[in-house]
């Protein structure tokens, strides 16, 4: 590394998505056998081609006085249907004996029909009680087709003035008026004025503000024992806990945190919000180590005690109490199905097929390429671990099962992510190969779907997996087809979902399916730097053609000067990257070298104007977050009275004027988390020191990642970048994957 003297990450919040629909049971095989009862020659009718023929017996010796030739003809016709029925019932029951002695309704047809060809009237053969109904199948329910989240609907304005009127008499902000009135729907006044805590649903409210609120509306009456708060404030925690990653809390933790909230009871908080349905608890065994049975925690050995159920050697195996809010629960239970389901629909048959088919590929493939090929014909769930250079073998698999025939699909996250994935393709891949995650769910990208609102595939290859949320990877795995092959390709090491839920990591510990290593390293000193970062490394690397950079600097002022004299000037006459693909990253948005001090400097000295379209001239790169979670780097086009025009990656969005605010910044600058799953010629990572507590190794990984032929380190840390990728790994997620796939798919290891 090279060093010229001469980039605190907030964690965005669960991506809104509806929950996933509930597991889907395989197709119907067909009808089952007839019910016993009926004569053992009836053929079922569900063999016949159409109902003229059903049961339609061998021929009997024909009645004295019949003509000759009409007895030839009606053997001869008797012998056809023998034949037939003989033919379709061979392999259930064997073919019927000629002259075989015919009882029952096999009887009553044969006189029928000699009736008819005589001219006589026949008798009535169905009159008798039915026969006993047949076993019927249940019709499986069908997939209704995954939908991208939609936006909650505008409320009317009598209910957003409604809310208005009640705000104002709380003290609260009038700005609350219409998320309150989209968040709780019809009568929401009447609502909040009927538990006041209810304003702790709205996105940004905190409990002292909702306290103070409910201290207005209710006088004396408002207190910390009240129930209505110490329910509104068990919804609270586990909504902070689904923005910081967690899906569910253990009971103990969410105790603890309701009574840093002045709850006085947190028991009767936590059980109040579960008996109004507003929270769900759950008790999962814990697993048992190697050593021996797992022990207790002490919260669950104390009630195990008092309940009297660890006696002697009777002791029940321990539990882990955990609490969730609907969404998550439903979202992680349907993916474990979902996943069970792909895992065990394929069947050994079908494995063995498409081994055998498959084979050809995987010879002409080599290492962990040919492995991954083979394991995704043999398996309906297949887990691929590796870097960006790695992504050239799944995107091998895709090629390969296109030219089997069968019906393929690659999905990244980003656009930028579908850009690379298609680079690995060349331009003969079929058009819709290579999509987005977003577009492949709403039906905007990819191969649609089939009648049962299944997506018409037989592999899907979803790329970036680190960044699927529980709810996402739900809405995918419930779209796949029984039979449908999954494979999710991703890099372990870098910054998990922005949603709840750490599904590729859970996936990985579970060990239900293949796992393969690619053994292709990111290639030159920044892929040498990334690569011993990710084992916990910061090593120097030798960098000739100045790949890597660091830059000291003493505060954060100086810090601001460096990058911008980097991304304009240095890198640019050095490297050969243009200002425009390279891009700043930064641990967070505040602070004296956050993305708003970094982005102010920048645009001052790239693109100065007077921000005269909500602080945005044209030609400003900006980062747009349609939903949270996610970011589109683009640049601002222009301004009119539809809204602030944007170009993101060759796509035109125009964003209205009143959620420019909301949805749009300048984007020189990025934190990691926005710049995760995207990648630049370029990148100018800045470490001031007031954010030395956001850094990680997973921060750092994925931040030095994102440049493709240069990094530049903008150091101000000291020591706190070794000791953090040394020392600190990713903060725990509390998921319950794990648990809830192991019950349904042994671990293959």
């Amino acid at each position: 590394m090279s060093t010229e003297p001469a980039a605190a990450e907030g964690h965005p919040g669960p991506a809104d998505t509806d929950a996933p629909r509930a597991g889907q049971g395989a197709e119907a095989t067909g009808p089952e056998e007839a019910a016993a009862g009926e004569g053992a020659g009836a053929p079922d009718p569900a063999d016949t081609d159409d109902g003229a023929d059903a049961g339609a017996p061998a021929a009997e010796p024909t009645a004295e006085g019949e003509g000759v030739s009409e007895a030839a003809a009606e053997i001869a016709a008797q012998r056809e249907l023998q034949e037939r029925i003989a033919q379709r019932k061979a392999a259930k029951e064997g073919p019927i004996a000629a002259g075989g002695k015919l009882s029952g309704t096999a009887a009553d047809l044969l006189a029928a029909v000699r009736a008819v060809e005589s001219g006589e009237r026949p008798a009535a053969v169905f009159s008798e009680p039915a026969p006993a109904p047949r076993k019927v199948v249940a019709e499986p329910v069908r997939r209704a087709p995954a939908a991208a989240p939609a936006g909650p609907a505008e409320p009317a304005a009598e209910a957003v003035d409604a809310v208005r009127a009640l705000l104002a008499e709380g003290g609260a902000p009038a700005s609350l008026a219409a998320p309150a009135a989209a968040t709780l729907g019809e009568g929401a006044d009447s609502a909040l004025r009927d538990d006041p805590w209810q304003l702790l649903r709205i996105p940004g409210v905190r409990p002292e503000q909702a306290d103070g609120f409910a201290r207005a509306l209710l006088g004396a009456e408002c207190g910390p024992d009240d129930e209505r708060r110490g329910r509104a404030l068990t919804v609270w925690l586990l909504e902070q806990a689904a923005v910081a990653g967690h899906t569910a809390l253990d009971a103990p933790v969410l105790a603890e945190a309701l009574g840093k909230r002045a709850a006085p009871d947190p028991g009767e908080a936590v059980q109040s919000a579960i008996a109004e349905g507003d929270a769900l608890v759950f008790q999962d065994a814990l697993e048992e180590p190697p050593g021996g049975p797992a022990r207790a925690p002490e919260s669950t050995q104390e009630t195990a005690a008092q309940d009297g159920s660890q006696d002697g050697d009777e002791a029940e195996r321990p539990v882990r109490v955990l609490v969730g809010l609907e969404r998550y629960a439903l979202a992680e239970e349907s993916l474990a199905d979902g996943l069970a389901r792909l895992v065990n629909s394929l069947s050994k048959d079908d494995s063995s097929q498409a081994l055998a088919d498959w084979e050809p590929a995987a010879a002409a493939a080599a290492g962990s390429t040919a492995e991954l090929i083979r394991a995704a014909a043999g398996h309906g769930l297949v887990l691929h671990t590796g870097a960006e250079a790695a992504r050239a073998e799944p995107a091998a698999l895709v090629q390969a099962a296109a030219r089997l025939g069968l019906r393929v699909c690659a999905a990244a996250h980003s656009v930028d992510g579908r850009r690379r994935l298609a680079e690995h393709f060349g331009p003969g891949a079929p058009e819709g190969t290579a999509v987005t995650v977003s577009g492949l769910l709403s039906g905007t990208e990819g191969p649609g779907r089939d009648r049962d609102g299944a997506l018409a595939l037989d592999l899907l290859v979803v790329l970036d997996a680190p960044q699927l949320d529980v709810e996402t990877a739900a809405m995918l795995a419930e779209s796949l087809p029984d039979g449908a092959r999954l494979v999710l390709s991703g890099d372990p090491s870098v910054l998990w979902s922005a949603g709840p839920g750490r599904v590729f990591a859970d996936l990985l510990a579970a060990r239900v399916c293949p796992q393969i290593a690619s053994r292709t390293p990111d290639p030159g000193p920044v892929g040498e730097l990334v690569s011993g970062i990710g084992a916990g490394e910061l090593n120097e690397v030798a960098a000739p053609g100045k790949e890597v950079v660091i830059v000291p600097v003493r505060d954060a002022a100086e810090a601001i000067h460096r990058a911008v004299q980097l991304v304009a000037d240095s890198v640019p006459r050095a490297i050969g990257v243009p200002s425009e693909q390279t891009q700043v990253i930064t641990p967070g948005h505040g602070g004296a070298a956050g993305t708003r001090a970094l982005n102010a400097a920048l645009k001052e000295r790239l693109n100065p104007g007077p921000g005269r379209f909500g602080g945005f001239d044209p030609g400003d790169r900006i980062a747009y977050v349609p939903a949270p979670g996610r970011t589109v780097p683009g640049r601002v086009v222009r301004a009119d009275a539809d809204g602030l025009h944007l170009d993101c990656a060759g796509t035109p969005v125009v964003v209205s004027q009143d959620a420019v605010e909301r949805t749009v910044r300048h984007g020189w600058a990025l934190t990691a988390h926005q710049a995760v799953g995207l990648r630049w010629p370029a990148a100018v990572v800045v470490l001031p020191g007031d954010a030395t507590q956001a850094l990680s190794r997973p921060w750092v990984y994925t931040a030095f990642g994102r440049g493709e032929r240069h990094l530049s380190v903008v150091h101000g840390a000291d020591t706190a970048l070794p000791r953090a990728v040394a020392e600190v790994p990713a903060k725990p997620r509390t998921t319950r994957l794990q648990t809830l796939l192991r019950a349904q798919v042994p671990p293959t290891q």
